[in-house]
């Protein structure tokens, strides 16, 4: 049986995925073997021995100390594409409502209601005061052409936008989900000279730290509307709210508000919506669930944000997992032993991510325990696992 304890309200379809008679689940387990969480901070928590991985809900894994996973091999996984067309969404959304003002003039039919107006007097006249951009023809630029990038770079596009997208990762799936009328630009200042409205799509890291700062900005067109729907880190409130008090930006529009930021009239804040959909929560619950269950039951990797990818189908009576650091004769030392115990390899693989790597070696006889302690007592070896 595996014990899985879960964080936050986890949607039924996922858990509905965990077949009772091999799972146990609940929200108070002590030593559990799985996690399954959405935004509850594990920044602190007191991981068991026996926790093999955490899956999260989502995609961002701010909430979950990765480092501290890596050190005690336990993978950790996201879940990628779950919430995509929710955010697209969101995002065709904050476009409307940064070019037609619609907040500002609903809130003005408002107060003259409140103030004893009759509104069908004073609409025709005040409406001048809310006129906006149509978005038809205008330049789209997006920032990450992942799963939620690539999916808004096309709806622009369907909707009459010139859509430019800058990705220096972008993968062979990606660039295969863009049409080919989307233009992907090397220099992000290519797509920030030519944007109307500019949207990042990337996690959030060290690196991408106030990717749009003052200088991004000043290379802007004026005027430009932002659009932040990915993290609040990646955009420097400071720049934003200089730009908007100047009119280089006209509006920004972000999932992640704050005190700051509110001062401005000018900033259109939404409280983190951007998956808030029940298709959404139901979308990365499950996928969060077969993730992890497949990691418990198979040992192959999809979707983790500290381990290499690793697919391939059983074979053999037994297989060994083992999560080691990434460094020279590893691979010939972990052979060496199996060796010494007459242990056929029926299928291996090897791969590394950054520090660490991931060895799954499927054996045609089982080996005795003494050849596991040995590998597990490896200098560098993190963790071995057995699936029988």
């Amino acid at each position: 049986m595996y014990h899985i304890k879960t964080f936050n309200k986890i949607s039924p379809m996922g858990l509905s995925k965990l077949d009772r008679e091999t799972y146990v689940v609940s929200d108070s387990e002590e030593n559990e073997d799985g996690i399954l969480v959405r935004s509850a901070k594990l920044l602190d928590y007191q991981f068991p021995r026996n926790l093999l991985a955490i899956s999260r809900a989502g995609v961002g894994v701010n909430n979950i100390p990765i480092d501290r996973c890596s050190e005690n091999g336990i993978a950790v996984f996201s879940t990628p594409g779950a919430n995509a067309n929710a955010v697209k969404e969101l995002v065709l959304c904050a476009m409307l409502l940064s070019s037609r003002d619609v907040e500002g003039s609903s809130n003005w039919v408002r107060s003259q209601a409140a103030a004893g107006v009759d509104v069908t007097t004073v609409v025709e006249k005040g409406k001048s005061a809310f006129a906006g951009p149509e978005i038809y023809k205008k330049t789209m630029g997006i920032i990450g052409l992942g799963a939620i990038g690539a999916l808004v770079a096309n709806i622009c596009l369907s909707m009459g936008m010139n859509v430019y997208g800058y990705d220096p990762f972008l993968s062979v799936d990606s660039a295969l989900r863009l049409d080919r009328h989307i233009h992907v630009v090397k220099d992000v200042n290519e797509l920030y000279r030519r944007a109307d409205y500019i949207t990042p799509h990337i996690h959030f890291t060290e690196k991408t730290y106030h990717t749009i700062d003052a200088a991004a900005i000043a290379n802007m067109k004026r005027g430009v509307r932002i659009i932040n729907l990915a993290r609040g880190e990646i955009v420097d409130d400071d720049a934003i709210l200089a730009a908007l008090d100047t009119g280089k930006v006209s509006w920004y529009v972000t999932d992640f508000p704050n005190n700051k930021l509110l001062q401005s009239k000018r900033v259109i804040p939404f409280p983190h919506l951007g998956a808030s959909t029940p298709e959404s929560e139901q979308n990365c619950a499950v996928m969060a669930v077969e993730e992890l269950t497949e990691y418990l039951e198979t040992g192959n990797v999809r979707n983790s944000v500290n381990l290499p990818p690793v697919n391939f189908p059983r074979s053999g009576v037994m297989r060994m997992c083992i999560i080691h650091k990434n460094i020279p004769a590893m691979l010939a030392n972990i052979t060496r032993l199996l060796s010494k115990d007459s242990a056929n390899v029926a299928n291996l693989s090897n791969k590394s991510r950054g520090d660490y790597a991931y060895t799954v070696v499927d054996l045609d006889t089982e080996i005795d325990h003494t050849v596991i302690d040995d590998v597990t007592a490896l200098s560098g070896v993190i963790r071995v696992r057995v699936i029988e």
